[in-house]
């Protein structure tokens, strides 16, 4: 896919991992649509990026029907939808039992595998529909969907369970979305960046954030927003990539806490 005019929806978009594909899809001149359920973080994320040719759709990624018109206004909008990056997500830390015994609330597991999981799929099947009925591109494709997965999903830390969960189960959506999606030219692959630099993480003190670096083997930092955002745009150009979870993470295994 070239990402020169075409068109990405990005979930997410309006802060972190989503904020910075949108920086650089849009900095290689890509059009860039914000899916996002933040209106404010928008707003700041529109005074950041470069190109004129962005706009940004409030919607709830657990929503059937706002996502729903969403895509439709942004398919009206651009004329259709090229690449979906699908980064909305939470990260509560929450144990099954808390200190005295008592189980986490099902809520609470609920609204992880609701956000990360259930949006993420939401978002997806409704931009490969859009897709679908498109013309193929020059390399012979419709369409490409990366979903946001975590090392987490492998190695689920301490009071993890939700989040670890959601997000092992965007990597066993990845192969058989891909397997479903292959029939209408769209390809499927999904990201499991390890400790990244994002705001959230920044904001935590710089003895925390040194101990969480220590552990990467190498580079032993914390990553940069901006490389996964270089992956995306990668993993958008390079045809043959597909069904795939890539790990971003310097090669760290997380340890149980």
């Amino acid at each position: 896919m070239k990402l020169v005019n075409s068109t990405a929806v990005i979930s997410g978009g309006a802060s972190g991992l989503g904020l910075a594909a949108a920086t650089y899809l849009s900095h290689v001149g890509a059009k860039v649509a914000l899916l996002d359920v933040n209106a404010e973080h928008a707003k700041q994320a529109l005074t950041l990026l470069p190109s004129q040719q962005i706009r940004f759709y409030q919607a709830d990624v657990t929503s059937d029907e706002q996502v729903c018109q969403a895509i439709n206004s942004i398919k009206n909008d651009f004329g259709g939808i090229d690449l979906c990056v699908n980064c909305a997500g939470i990260a509560p830390a929450v144990r099954v039992l808390n200190k005295s015994g008592a189980a986490c609330a099902l809520a609470d597991y609920q609204k992880v595998i609701n956000i990360n999981l259930v949006g993420t799929f939401n978002v997806a099947r409704l931009c490969a529909q859009v897709m679908a009925s498109q013309p193929l591109n020059d390399n012979g494709e419709r369409g490409v969907i990366i979903n946001t997965a975590s090392i987490a999903a492998y190695e689920g830390q301490i009071g993890q369970a939700a989040y670890a969960s959601s997000k092992a189960g965007i990597v066993g959506l990845t192969l058989p979305m891909a397997r479903d999606l292959a029939s209408s030219a769209i390809r499927v692959n999904a990201i499991a960046p390890g400790i990244m630099a994002t705001p959230l993480l920044l904001a935590m003190p710089e003895k925390v954030q040194g101990a969480l670096a220590g552990n990467v083997p190498f580079p032993q930092r914390l990553g940069e927003p901006s490389e996964f955002a270089k992956l995306v745009g990668h993993i958008a150009e390079n045809s043959y990539i597909n069904g795939e979870v890539i790990r971003l993470d310097g090669a760290l295994r997380m340890q149980p806490k």
